[in-house]
């Protein structure tokens, strides 16, 4: 799944998850770090693989839920402790982490291709060879006009409408970014 499937259906999941569970819309806090955690996976693996050649794959460690579930709960316990009892920020993040890993193997498990998804079970399942350079420019060079590719943009439209019926969350956050920088840039208030 490329970064943009994975941010939409990541913010699809948990828009459901915050409205049927805690019944309110995502904050801006909450819906940031589900988009940053929705690329998590990926920003740890591809880079450890394809750049430093530290991993096997550029599936392997962020994606095995052997290593995201630890994390996970690591995360959630610390985040309870220190929060009394809430861990709104932790469930963003393992739900949009788990929805990443979900995701890479949406395809191969629609596909009954079993073997394709055992990076989820990374180390125990050794990674698989793949047929293209591992690199970041390989990989964009074989974007083409797939039902795959369709799919996600349908995933990112209706993300889209989600996310405006939940009144933008994080949005005003992320406009107000360059204008922070510039005052600590500069020294202004």
């Amino acid at each position: 799944m490329w970064p943009w499937g994975h941010l939409a259906m990541a913010y699809l999941v948990y828009s459901c998850y915050s409205r049927l569970t805690r019944g309110h819309r995502p904050t801006a806090a909450t819906a940031l770090v589900v988009a940053v955690a929705s690329q998590f996976p990926d920003l740890v693996d591809k880079p450890l693989a394809w750049t430093l050649a530290v991993l096997p794959s550029g599936r392997s460690l962020a994606h095995s839920l052997l290593v995201l579930m630890p994390l996970i709960a690591v995360l959630y316990t610390a985040a309870r402790v220190r929060d009394e009892g809430e861990a709104p920020l932790a469930v963003a993040f393992g739900i949009g982490a788990l929805v990443h890993t979900f995701g890479d193997a949406f395809y191969s498990l629609v596909a009954l291709e079993f073997r394709e998804a055992g990076f989820m079970l990374w180390p125990a399942v050794p990674p698989l060879e793949y047929e293209i350079e591992q690199s970041f420019a390989a990989h964009f060079a074989l974007i083409d006009a797939s039902p795959e590719l369709y799919f996600e943009f349908l995933l990112v439209g209706v993300a889209l409408v989600v996310w405006r019926a939940d009144g933008y969350p994080g949005l005003a956050t992320v406009l107000a970014l360059p204008a922070r920088a510039w005052r600590g840039v500069t020294g202004a208030e």
